[in-house]
């Protein structure tokens, strides 16, 4: 994947509801509204070792959902291939004007057409 940060947004995202309330505070304040653990820890009248403890066992949590289910690795495969997909549908649509086949044209677009519609999902 992209980067440390990235990574561990996309596993919040995938799989953050199985987090304690506390876990997914201290998560988002963290990764997503770049507070240091000081600033955290300050917030909630804590330790910075405290934070980053509750951080440590949500990653930890996260991390091993993923190893186990792999929905982050299927999701960026299927993106890929979307891609492709919709590749192949501009080509076909493309090579349809030399038939011209108005059928041929309509299932290209369509096929075009959904793919676009998955990519924005």
């Amino acid at each position: 994947m992209k980067s440390q940060a990235y990574r561990m947004t996309m596993l919040f995202d995938f799989y953050g509801e199985i987090l304690t309330e506390r876990q997914k505070e201290f998560y988002d304040l963290y990764y997503n509204e770049d507070l240091s653990l000081g600033e955290i820890a300050e917030n909630y009248g804590i330790t910075r070792q405290g934070v980053r403890d509750v951080i440590m066992r949500a990653e930890a949590t996260l991390t091993e959902l993923e190893d186990k289910t792999g929905l982050i690795k299927r999701f960026h495969a299927m993106r890929s291939q979307l891609e492709q997909l919709g590749e192949s549908a501009r080509e076909l649509a493309a090579l349809t004007g030399r038939y011209d086949d108005t059928r041929l044209a309509a299932v290209s677009r369509r096929i075009l057409e959904i793919t676009e519609e998955l990519q924005k999902e």
